[in-house]
């Protein structure tokens, strides 16, 4: 039986859940009609335009919580796309790099417009910049925890 605060805990849980997966399934239609890129893609470009230097697939992996046989498909069809390029470490021929392409460049730049719009208008319609530092505070706090947690059962 729970308590009434772990009642509301819960409740707080399964919001998080919906809204998380309907967000998601909103955000990667746009970006499937408008790039036919899937939202797993997306971030993974994202994430390696922020490392103009590229990520070994092992700390791509990490920062985006996947599996790396996962991550290695997806970078397979974006390598496919001409969206990713595959590389050795300087010093470290065992080691793949991954870099984001000049047309991965474009592709992002295409559907960052409509991506921002999107995320917008689902915050901007429930929340205000005060909830916003509240629930990205909670949310950072959770995903550190996590991350923790995820660390310590790996390793």
């Amino acid at each position: 039986m729970l308590s009434d605060d772990e009642k509301v805990g819960a409740e707080a849980y399964f919001a998080l859940l919906e809204a998380g997966n309907l967000l998601f399934a909103a955000v990667d239609q746009q970006l499937r009609r408008d790039g036919e890129i899937s939202h797993a893609q997306f971030e993974i470009l994202t994430k390696l335009r922020a490392h103009p230097d590229g990520l070994r697939m092992s700390d791509l992996a990490n920062v985006l919580v996947v599996s790396r046989s996962g991550l290695t498909y997806q970078v397979t069809q974006l390598e496919k796309r001409g969206l990713l390029q595959r590389g050795s470490a300087p010093g470290d021929d065992r080691v793949v790099v991954v870099r984001v392409t000049p047309a991965a460049e474009g592709l992002i730049d295409h559907l960052e417009p409509g991506h921002v719009q999107l995320v917008r208008q689902a915050f901007s319609a429930v929340t205000d910049r005060r909830d916003f530092e509240t629930l990205a505070r909670i949310l950072g706090q959770l995903s550190q925890t996590l991350r923790a947690t995820r660390r310590h059962d790996d390793g």
